[in-house]
Parts: structure tokens; sequence; C-alpha cells
């Protein structure tokens, strides 16, 4: 039985209390309410990391400097777009997420396993 819209924007006001209040402990718990990790982004990263990675190797095997300076600086910003984190604004966690196919933070995902287990053993 999934949550009610009212006990999910609850569980969330929690959330984003506990992230004011704790902050390095919400953090180490991954509720971070206005920052998800980017598939997409991780996807185009570690493809644009290959591609510097082959781009520096081009450049080493013919001694070309500057195709190799390239390849290092493309691999880099692969590396920086993988681990970039969607900012506050493009964050999906709205009430209906759940069910809807939206990201949901692990944090709410681990509280409604919760609350759904502890109903089923009501029952």
């Amino acid at each position: 039985m999934p949550l009610s819209e009212h006990e999910q924007k609850l569980l969330e006001q929690l959330e984003k209390q506990l992230h004011e209040d704790d902050p390095k402990f919400a953090n180490s718990m991954g509720s971070d309410p206005g920052r998800t990790w980017s598939t997409r982004h991780l996807v185009i990263g570690v493809l644009c990391a290959l591609a510097g990675i082959a781009l520096l190797l081009v450049g080493v095997t013919t001694q070309i400097i500057i195709v190799g300076v390239l390849g290092f600086v493309v691999m880099g910003g692969g590396v920086y777009f993988a681990t970039m984190r969607k900012g506050p604004g493009t964050r999906a966690g709205s009430a209906s997420a759940g069910k809807a196919g939206k990201p949901r933070s692990s944090f709410m995902s681990s509280l409604e396993e919760r609350w759904d287990e502890r109903r089923r053993d009501d029952s």
C-alpha cells in the first residue's frame, strides 16, 4: 500500500528538517534533498573520459603534444561531468514520485519500504 500524499509530504518535511538540523549526518544517510545523481551525466561522462583516454594515447603514440593535452582535458572534463549532480531545481521527488517512475532519494525509499513492511505485518 503506497503512502498517501499527506504522508509523503510529512516524510519530505522530516527529511528536509533532518538535513537542516544535522547536514553531516543527513549527507552520510544520503538524504540531501536538493541534489540527486544523474544516470545520464554518468554515462556521458564515462564516454567522454574514455574518448579522452583514447586521444591521450593517440597523442603519446604520435608524439603530438597538443593531441595528448587535449585528450587529458577531455578525460578530466568527462570525469567532472560524470560526478556532477542535479541541482535543487531539477529534483523529481514530488508527492507522486513513488509510483510514477520518478527517482526518489534512498532515504525516502527505505522509509517507504519499512512502512510497507509494517503495514503487511499488521494485516
